[in-house]
This record gives structure tokens, sequence and C-alpha cells, in this order.
């Protein structure tokens, strides 16, 4: 005997923020934290062709002020950027518009854990995309002391609630 079919479960989509969602001033805290590692510096080290020695050389890294080798600052960078996409933007971003302010006041080493926060300080609607809007974030990177590693300011062109074209449907058999 087979059982009959029930309603279909509800699905729950994991997404980012619309535009009217974002509130200025709110710190969001993106968990969990990502604790870096040899093998991410030197993978990503070596597929951006970036041949520094203070990345790559514990021998002479050893011998330069910090005493061991640095974790790739644009690794750095697109870990803070990327611990925010799952509480911010996935599926509701247009696209990012640009990076600024991007700086790295203290070094990020093998084995430091990594959290990101970011505060909404600017939005508005795009005068020339109806249906999107313009949202700026300051995003801070802090190792596992709450020290700060890296900071970056983005702006990105997100969709409006209402205006953003329906996803295919996925789900349904064919």
């Amino acid at each position: 005997m087979s059982a009959s079919p029930g309603p279909a479960p509800r699905v729950v989509e994991q997404r980012g923020l619309f535009f009217e969602e974002f509130d200025l001033d709110v710190v969001y805290a993106h968990r969990p934290g990502r604790t870096v590692t040899e093998t991410d510096n030197v993978l990503f080290t070596t597929a951006t062709m970036n041949t520094q020695a203070l990345h790559l050389d514990a021998a002479w890294s050893a011998s330069q002020p910090f005493g061991q080798r640095l974790m790739n600052s644009m690794f750095t960078l697109a870990t803070v950027v990327g611990q925010s996409v799952a509480q911010l933007t996935q599926g509701t971003i247009v696209a990012q518009l640009g990076l600024t302010d991007v700086t790295f006041p203290h070094p990020l080493y093998h084995g430091d854990t990594l959290y990101t926060e970011t505060v909404v300080v600017q939005k508005r609607l795009s005068a020339s995309r109806p249906g999107q809007g313009v949202v700026t974030m300051k995003h801070t990177g802090r190792n596992q002391d709450g020290v700060v590693v890296a900071t970056a300011t983005r702006s990105a062109l997100m969709w409006c609630r209402d205006a953003m074209p329906a996803a295919p449907d996925v789900s349904k058999e064919t």
C-alpha cells in the first residue's frame, strides 16, 4: 500500500537582503569564523601568481619584521567579503560596484581565525536603474583576539524586493 501524497513541504531558500531590508548603522556579524591555514595561503598565492616570499618562503619570512609568513592580503580581503555573502547579498545582488578604503592594519597568520562584521553606512535608490538600489557597506575583519586585520568599504547594486525577476523553479522534476 502506498502512502498518499501529502501537501508539498515548505521550502526555505537562503538568500541575502533586498535593498529595503538593509538597515543603516546595524552591525551584521557573519558567523562562523574561518580559521585560515598554510594550505589556503599557498594555494591562493600560487593560483594568483603572487610570488611574494612573505607568503611562500618560511625561512626568508622568519628573518623579516613579523618573523613568519603572512596570509596573502588579497585572500584576507576576499574572505572578509565572502563571509558577508550568505547573510547580505546571496541571490539579491545585481553587481558589485567597487571596493575602496581597503586597509590591512595587522597581519593575519596561519592558524588565525577570521571573523567579519559589516555595517551599512549608506543606501540610496538608483536614479538610472528602477527597482535597484546602491548599498555601501563597511566590512571589518578581526582575528580571534579581536584585532582588526582588514577593513574595506564596498558598494553593491541590490535588487528591490518587488523588482527582482523570478528565479527558475529548479525543484520540479522534468
